[in-house]
C-alpha cells in the first residue's frame, strides 16, 4: 500500500505511542503484544511509504522504537499516550487517509487480541480509537 503523501517520522512516533497505549490499557504489556506489533510493522507498515529517519532507515521502524522505549520505561500511562495521538491526529489530519485509518485499526485490534483475546480495558480504547478515526 503506497500512501500518496509521504508521512513523517513524528507520525510513526505517535503511532508507537498509540499502539503502546492499546497494549498497556490493562496495566500490563505482554510479550505476545510486543511480538505482534513487530510482526505487523514489518509486514504492513514498512510498505506504506518511503519516508526515512535521520539514519536513512525506514521511518516506520519508529513505531517499534517508541513502543520499546515506553516499555523499557514501564510507562503505563495509556490515557495520556492516547491523548497525544488524538492531538497529533487533529493537527495533521491530512495523513489519515482511509487506508491509513484502516491499518491503524487493524494493528490496534491485532495487538489487543494477541494475549488471551481482548479485555474490557482494551475494548474501551479500541472503541474510542474507532470513533476518533471516524471523526475525520
Amino acid at each position: 500500500m503506497k500512501n500518496k503523501k509521504n508521512l513523517n517520522v513524528k507520525f510513526y512516533e505517535v503511532l508507537g505511542k498509540l499502539f503502546y497505549a492499546v497494549a498497556a490499557a490493562d496495566g500490563v504489556v505482554e510479550l505476545s503484544e510486543v511480538n505482534k506489533l513487530k510482526k505487523i510493522v514489518r509486514k504492513e507498515w514498512l510498505p506504506v511509504d518511503e519516508t526515512e529517519d535521520d539514519f536513512q532507515t525506514d521511518a516506520a521502524y519508529q513505531i517499534e522504537v517508541v513502543f520499546d522505549w515506553l516499555d523499557a520505561q514501564n510507562n503505563l500511562k495509556s490515557d495520556s499516550l492516547y491523548k497525544e495521538f488524538v492531538n497529533y491526529k487533529n493537527e495533521q489530519s491530512h495523513f489519515f487517509t482511509p487506508a491509513i485509518k484502516k491499518l491503524i485499526i487493524k494493528t490496534a485490534h491485532a495487538i489487543a487480541a494477541s494475549f488471551s483475546g481482548k479485555n474490557k480495558s482494551e475494548l474501551i480504547i479500541l472503541a474510542r480509537l474507532d470513533i476518533e478515526l471516524k471523526s475525520i
